[in-house]
């Protein structure tokens, strides 16, 4: 059974599964913002994933940095995996551009996370989870996946 790192699931807000990932969106407004969290057993590294499973999170990696690109001011996506601090498995999808707060480094440790205005984050989350064709889940079924 896969059981969501509490980390992750305070510093983030559910938007939806696909091909057996977790996307959720990371409770920064500053960045446009994506987590992918492979929900298909515990991992704690890449390369623990069979074949099958990294092309799945290969294939949500990518429609995540491509619906990102679009997003407005958004001109390159970072895509990083580190995993000191939070050893579950996790990538994150992040929208830059020259200028935003942390540029040209990266956005680990740089200011505090600003919170969405709550309107203008359920949009942003019902946006990402149409253009990524995910299914919607709850924080529960989110958090446990069976």
């Amino acid at each position: 059974m896969f059981e969501l790192d509490e980390r992750l699931e305070a510093d983030s807000v559910a938007v939806g599964m696909r091909d057996g990932c977790l996307v959720r969106l990371f409770r920064d407004a500053r960045y446009p913002w994506l987590l992918v969290i492979p929900a298909m057993g515990c991992f704690r590294d890449w390369w623990e994933l069979a074949p099958g499973q990294r092309m799945a999170v290969d294939g949500v990696l990518a429609e995540c940095a491509r619906v990102l690109s679009v997003l407005p001011g958004v001109e390159k996506t970072n895509l990083a995996t580190l995993g000191n601090l939070v050893p579950q498995l996790h990538w994150h999808v992040v929208g830059r551009h020259a200028g935003d707060p942390a540029w040209p480094g990266p956005v680990w440790g740089h200011g505090d996370p600003q919170p969405y205005d709550p309107g203008e984050q359920a949009d942003l989350v019902a946006h990402l989870r149409s253009a990524l064709d995910l299914h919607a889940l709850d924080e529960t079924e989110s958090h446990r996946v069976r």
